[in-house]
């Protein structure tokens, strides 16, 4: 087969998938989710590494494109993958279903939190929240300092040193003797700190 083959196999393709996720979007929201929520799961039980992250990565987009309140869950376990890509799509996924219903992915991180989820997701969701900036993000963002994991206690000081907001000071100062360590992602070089460490450089930046 030549280049131009190749390539109008591709073109046909992007056809088919655009025709097949137009006809999908049409089913009723509710029982569409039920299908996308049992997709994330069977997908999620696969040993294949690569069919994971080219299912959940689509279903990423899928999950999001549903107005209902479980697809927000569904989302939230796509971000719990190991793989950074998939954590990556389902986390900008994420981003744009809480610009539109943020009270649905808000409750979504409250069950989390309350079930005691650990993971990835965990260390990602206090980043999604600061992006989406909502006027209780602040509130929503501190319930992760009292979580087990210390890398999920870490991310959440870095979000609310980023979000700026003031008033997570006094959470943030029942930290600074925490010497529990984490490891930070400086760009160029993983560093390790304390959480200690972690929320005295935050108030300090929140009090500036």
């Amino acid at each position: 087969m030549s280049s131009e083959q190749h390539l109008d196999v591709i073109f046909e393709a992007d056809r088919k998938l655009r025709s097949a996720e137009a006809a999908l979007m049409k089913d009723e929201p509710k029982r569409l989710s039920k299908v996308l929520g049992a997709a994330v799961d069977a997908a999620k039980s696969l040993k294949d590494r690569a069919e994971i992250e080219l299912r959940l990565s689509r279903l990423a987009d899928l999950c999001a494109q549903v107005p209902t309140s479980e697809m927000a869950d569904a989302l939230l376990r796509i971000l719990d993958d190991e793989n950074p890509n998939v954590r990556v799509q389902a986390a900008e996924a994420l981003v744009d279903v809480a610009y539109e219903r943020y009270a649905d992915v808000a409750r979504a991180v409250e069950r989390a939190l309350e079930r005691g989820d650990a993971g990835p997701a965990m260390r990602e969701l206090p980043w999604v929240i600061a992006e989406v900036a909502e006027p209780s993000a602040g509130i929503l963002i501190r319930r992760f300092l009292e979580h087990r994991e210390a890398e999920v206690v870490g991310s959440g000081i870095e979000a609310l040193a980023s979000l700026g907001d003031p008033s997570s000071v006094p959470a943030l100062t029942k930290l600074k003797n925490d010497v529990r360590e984490v490891t930070i992602d400086d760009g160029d070089e993983e560093l390790t700190a304390t959480l200690g460490e972690l929320a005295s450089e935050a108030i300090k930046a929140l009090e500036e």
